[in-house]
């Protein structure tokens, strides 16, 4: 039995330890309080369910997303910036974000990223059908690099990344494919993802036409 009290964060976070050891599906009241070393019935003192907790671990992890924003900026330098620490917190808990992404949010937490996002787009000019249209564009493209950088399947589990056995491919049938094994062999995740996130910024800018500036 442990001495620190039970309390809600302390229940939030071996939540959160359990999902990046495990992945979401390891995680039930029942197997909480086994880690925790208390019984299962004093869980629901301080998180009323499995929902519940769930909505938790996104709000917490939301929470500790470091925003470092400047009010005066380019709108684009902005989302730049907010797309960077998305992606950071993402990267330090890579299966939670898949809990972060499965959520309603509600909680003041869960929605500060979002209204500090949608706060830029429409400060840039954009109207709000086409803002939330932009911030959806932009969380599938950091949870989509996340996946392929971490290699999260829809199961959560960790898998390895696929490497083609130049064995295997006919260069007859697949000649592009052939040629190119050795770009396909490696990747550098960081300039893949600034690469796609220029290839978007650029993109929303070119559509908006004269508007951009």
């Amino acid at each position: 039995m442990s001495a620190e009290p039970l309390s809600r964060p302390r229940i939030v976070a071996a939540a959160i330890d359990l999902i990046e050891r495990e992945g979401a599906d390891a995680v039930s009241m029942r197997r909480i309080a086994a880690d925790l070393g208390v019984g299962v019935m004093s869980l629901y003192n301080h998180v009323p369910s499995k929902a519940a907790l769930l909505d938790a671990v996104a709000e917490t992890v939301l929470s500790e997303i470091e925003f470092t924003d400047d009010p005066g900026a380019d709108w684009a330098d902005r989302v730049r910036m907010q797309a960077r620490a998305f992606r950071q917190i993402a990267h330090h808990y890579p299966r939670c974000t898949m809990v972060v992404v499965s959520r309603q949010l509600k909680s003041t937490a869960g929605l500060l990223p979002v209204e500090r996002a949608l706060a830029t787009l429409r400060s840039a000019g954009f109207d709000g059908a086409e803002a939330v249209r932009i911030l959806r564009m932009f969380i599938a493209y950091i949870v989509g690099s996340l996946l392929r950088e971490v290699g999260v399947t829809p199961t959560f589990a960790p898998v390895h990344h696929l490497q083609v056995d130049a064995g295997k491919v006919d260069p007859v049938l697949f000649p592009e494919t052939s040629s190119l094994l050795p770009e396909l062999g490696v990747c550098d995740h960081d300039a893949e993802f600034e690469f796609g996130l220029e290839l978007l910024i650029g993109a929303i800018a070119s559509a908006r036409g004269p508007r951009g500036r």
